[in-house]
């Protein structure tokens, strides 16, 4: 298990790092024309963890809060870290059923703090950290996967022609995107022979699935990006939307099943307990009660999305251990994962020959 809280609550904050702090008269002032009821001063606080947007917690002279992400400081690649597309996918699901911030104001000028930022609403409930619910009964925990699966259910029932993001991403072709996506970042950052991943490379675009099936994608989807209501098992808000577009939802699906086939140091393991003991449902019923409340008749070519959700990871892994060699990774532990790439793709490959 992790040495982490298997549960933080959302308004944990630090300091404003070194590097990150801005101009909050700057701020105020926008606020005071463009957030309705909002009472300056203000008080900041970052909030701190995986997040590749700056995340900050903001309290005004009334008490309430907010929460306001960023793009990063310095030079970025022109299509990285969008936060205009965090703020419109929140915005246009709002009244949908599916649970997220409210978002007030998308501020794109620049001159305001520096870098473009959008503003939503703080949402005060329980971040869970650990998978394996240590501190949770069996009824809570299968509660807590229960409503996590809800939830994807009914973003991926969303119209998104009628939430006006039509042009959110492309329709179809997804997973194929996706294979040359990271097949291209792979060997651009590739060090060492890994032979799973060049098996994966050969076989995943010779095999894709009928891909034109398309719905709004969280991308990103996982336990840790839900905010739970704080003291009952159920999704108040979904957060983290950086990696958010038109997709095919099982792709969504089956990155959300990674756990039950790789552990993780961070995020607990679930892969040797006794499901129907410990409350977690199995991969398998986890699956069924997706199929169950998106109108599924079972899901064909499964493997599929669970091996390239897995090369995806193993090549989104290798790059960050390849910036960690060149010195340009987020933290220093990025260079003493150098098996790691090997170890994902390992299990995919391993996965799709069980399939066959």
């Amino acid at each position: 298990m992790s040495g982490k809280p298997s549960v933080t609550a959302t308004e944990d904050v630090s300091p404003v790092m070194e590097g990150y702090a801005f101009d909050l008269q700057s701020l105020e002032t926008y606020m005071r024309a463009n957030v309705e009821g909002f009472k300056p001063p203000l008080s900041v606080g970052q909030i701190v963890g995986g997040m590749s947007n700056p995340t900050f917690m903001l309290e005004d002279a009334a008490g309430r809060r907010y929460v306001l992400r960023k793009k990063p400081p310095g030079e970025l690649l022109p299509s990285a870290h969008a936060v205009d597309r965090e703020f419109k996918v929140i915005r246009a699901l709002a009244d949908t059923g599916v649970p997220v911030a409210k978002a007030y104001a998308l501020c794109e000028d620049e001159s305001v703090i520096g870098q473009m930022f959008y503003i939503m609403e703080f949402v005060q409930g329980r971040v869970v950290r650990d998978m394996a619910l240590p501190d949770s009964d069996p009824v809570e925990r299968a509660a807590i996967y229960d409503s996590m699966n809800d939830v994807l259910a009914r973003l991926h029932g969303v119209d998104f022609h009628a939430v006006g993001l039509e042009n959110f991403g492309r329709v179809g072709g997804y997973m194929t995107r996706q294979v040359s996506r990271w097949t291209t970042q792979y060997k651009a950052t590739q060090t060492d022979e890994l032979p799973a991943m060049d098996t994966l490379i050969d076989w995943l675009p010779k095999n894709i699935p009928d891909d034109l099936e398309t719905t709004i994608a969280h991308g990103d989807f996982r336990m840790e990006n839900l905010i739970y209501h704080p003291t009952e098992p159920r999704v108040i808000a979904v957060v983290d939307w950086e990696l958010g577009t038109l997709g095919n939802p099982l792709s969504d699906l089956a990155y959300n099943c990674l756990p039950y086939h790789m552990p993780d140091p961070n995020r607990g393991d679930i892969i040797d307990i006794d499901f129907a003991t410990y409350g977690i449902p199995s991969e398998a019923d986890y699956v069924a009660a997706y199929c169950r409340r998106t109108g599924r008749d079972g899901i064909d070519n499964w493997p599929f999305y669970l091996v390239l959700s897995l090369f995806r990871m193993a090549a989104i892994i290798q790059g960050v251990y390849y910036r960690g060699l060149q010195g340009n990774a987020p933290s220093p532990e990025a260079v003493t994962n150098s098996e790691l790439a090997g170890l994902w793709s390992e299990k995919a490959v391993a996965i799709l020959e069980r399939s066959s």
